[in-house]
């Protein structure tokens, strides 16, 4: 497996210019997300005053909704002064490029997982972002949504006792179509759907020690995949399919109790906690009820804002050591199933 970068430059740290107390967001991509992320930038104060995309028609629509200026020309966004920070939501291939892009010309960046297309790509993005002094980060929402918080809270104070194993599950029959069945547009069910389930791993039970994945490949595609993985403190499992449904429940467990994250569990805002006495842990376990504040982005861009306003480059709370480690693992993971399958490495 790839080591992720951990060099413990202080860089990542370096204060940037302040900026105004409400953050001015260009959307690059008009996709179903955007719409979702867009409405959650206005819950979160700040306001959108560029939007790209290439499809002249959905972006009209995009603008309309959204009261903004819609644009097909990235150089106009590229030299917006009215731009503080772009959030990137096009097809996982691009992320990088434009996100290099975007820093290399003043703004920050908040790029939708995954930022790319393996660990070395996203170090480019970090490095942009150091050398031109802008933040960068990952939009991993489910590390700051309550839900996720709070469990991961009690899991890591030793309300289960010693950690020791995570599982979680994403799949679903997805319609032919689209960037999920597209190579060249970044299709992956390792990249855009374990990305979740290790994430949540790696926050319970520490960095990955070793990798074994199975799956199938169609046209180039990794369109099934099971994961088991070896932490520094336990074990992990992951399914994941664009072929066939997997439950989609997540699970962080230890030695005196557990707790279950309810479907989807990435977008989750119920859980079960299994934990003290044998009522509690077998027969009427608490129910965890934390909803979602708007779409689930809110908290997350909430953060962005409060990050990029105290000058940091990276987000302390999901910073390129964590974005680089789950993005290695995952390239291992392709790497594996792929020679499995007699086409080479991704």
């Amino acid at each position: 497996m790839r080591n992720a970068r951990r060099d413990g430059s202080h860089a990542r740290w370096r204060m940037v210019t302040a900026v105004a107390e409400g953050l001015r967001w260009a959307v690059i991509g008009t996709g179903k997300i955007s719409d979702s992320f867009a409405s959650d930038i206005r819950a979160a104060e700040g306001t959108i005053t560029r939007a790209w995309g290439r499809d002249p028609e959905r972006l009209a629509g995009f603008a309309r909704r959204h009261e903004t200026v819609g644009t097909t020309d990235l150089a106009a966004v590229l030299a917006a002064d009215d731009v503080d920070i772009a959030y990137i939501a096009t097809p996982a291939a691009t992320h990088a490029a434009l996100a290099v892009q975007l820093l290399s010309a003043g703004k920050h960046v908040l790029v939708e997982k995954p930022m790319a297309m393996s660990d070395a790509e996203a170090a480019e993005v970090f490095d942009c972002a150091t050398a031109h002094g802008r933040f960068a980060m990952e939009g991993m929402w489910m590390k700051f949504n309550p839900l996720h918080r709070e469990v991961m809270r009690r899991a890591l104070s030793g309300d289960f006792g010693e950690l020791s194993h995570v599982r979680g599950g994403f799949g679903a029959p997805f319609p032919a179509g689209g960037s999920r069945w597209s190579a060249e547009l970044g299709g992956s069910v390792i990249l855009n759907q374990a990305i979740y389930t290790t994430t949540l791993a790696t926050w319970a039970l520490g960095p990955v020690t070793g990798v074994e994945a199975t799956g199938q490949v169609r046209d180039g595609v990794d369109v099934s995949a099971a994961l088991t993985l070896r932490h520094e403190s336990g074990l992990s499992q992951a399914a994941v399919s664009a072929l066939a449904f997997v439950d989609p429940t997540a699970a962080v467990s230890g030695s005196r109790g557990w707790a279950t994250i309810e479907g989807m569990f990435w977008a989750g805002h119920r859980a079960r906690i299994h934990s003290g006495d044998v009522p509690a842990l077998f027969e009427r376990p608490e129910e965890l009820v934390l909803p979602l504040e708007g779409h689930g982005y809110t908290p997350m861009i909430r953060s962005v804002h409060e990050a990029v306003r105290s000058g940091h480059l990276q987000h302390p709370e999901h910073d390129a050591d964590a974005t680089l480690s789950v993005l290695a693992v995952l390239a291992e993971a392709r790497t594996q199933i792929f020679r499995a399958a007699g086409q080479g490495s991704r």
